[in-house]
């Protein structure tokens, strides 16, 4: 059992690594959690999966620091948990975990937890911690084999579906253990209506006719990465309609694929292994996965109008 754990240990960090916990940067092999933590008991935390990159010019960027670290206040906020912290201090924090690590492509974990409480009461504080540590795209870089799986996302009349909430994630252990276990790379949820929802760690897209098509704000976590890609969609002239769909329209599409912090954007081969019509480097998807990977490591625009296509090139123009 101590050779399991020192292998996941040696995944994330080992005994130089140095993190920030409540105000203080301490050797993540030396810190302690409360057992009695509401956190560990319930799932009652929030947490954030940020991503920093060596850009062209060899410095380090956080990519959408601060909405990242404004989505952590929210989630809080939404959860009735106390929240004392600002987006400057908490990122100041972060370069220098970065910093003291010698990290720069680097997926970054700050987590807000509850202290020891065994009742449903209300807090009157809360702690931080932030981690981070080198991890390769989170569904690497190959076209996946996704499956629809058997479990929905939850209700979102049941949580705050809109907070990044570690009790959410139960739902997506469950998904996506059940797809690699029959042999798939990833699973494919849906909402309680049986539309198409998202992945258990990314939001999706769908390609048709060089148009994408993403399901609607309501049962999905409004990702930061989905709302970059709308942003990239915008620059390089590619239409998007946000819309409720079911499984069989996005079975008959030409492309899609999955986008998130830790997943980035990463095309699908197949779904239920239907494989989609188009070949992924000819679909405005790919134009969109290769703008993302410009715009994180901030190669400017430029290298998105040689990419695009002639129509899309004038658009930027």
């Amino acid at each position: 059992m101590g050779e399991v754990w020192r292998g996941f240990m040696a995944t994330y960090y080992n005994e130089k690594t140095v993190i920030y916990l409540n105000g203080e940067f301490v050797k993540a092999s030396e810190t302690k959690m409360d057992f009695y933590s509401q956190s560990l008991h319930y799932g009652y935390a929030v947490f954030e999966g940020i991503r920093s990159y060596k850009t062209v010019s060899g410095e380090t960027k956080i990519f959408k620091a601060v909405e990242h670290y404004e989505r952590l206040k929210n989630s809080a906020v939404a959860l009735n948990m106390p929240y004392t912290y600002s987006v400057d201090e908490l990122i100041d924090a972060t370069y220098e975990v970065l910093k003291r690590n010698n990290l720069q492509d680097a997926y970054i974990r700050p987590v807000v937890y509850a202290p020891a409480n065994m009742s449903f009461a209300k807090n009157t504080e809360s702690f931080i911690v932030i981690e981070a540590w080198e991890m390769a795209p989170f569904l690497g870089d190959k076209l996946l084999r996704i499956m629809t799986s058997s479990f929905q996302r939850p209700n979102p009349k049941g949580f705050k579906i809109e907070a990044k909430a570690t009790g959410h994630y139960v739902n997506s252990i469950l998904a996506s253990q059940e797809a690699k276990g029959k042999g798939y790379d990833e699973a494919l949820l849906t909402d309680m209506n049986g539309c198409v929802a998202e992945g258990p760690g990314a939001n999706m897209f769908y390609e048709r006719n060089g148009k994408l098509f993403t399901p609607p704000l309501g049962n999905i976590l409004p990702g930061i990465t989905r709302a970059t890609v709308l942003e990239i969609c915008d620059e390089l002239g590619i239409e998007v309609e946000e819309k409720s769909f079911r499984v069989e329209e996005l079975k008959t599409a030409d492309a899609a694929f999955f986008c998130g912090t830790a997943a980035e954007v990463i095309g699908w081969e197949s779904l239920d292994d239907v494989k989609f019509k188009k070949e992924w480097n000819d679909t405005v998807s790919r134009q969109v996965q290769l703008a993302y990977k410009d715009k994180v490591e901030e190669r400017g625009i430029e290298a998105k109008r040689q990419r695009g296509t002639k129509a899309q090139r004038e658009v930027i123009a």
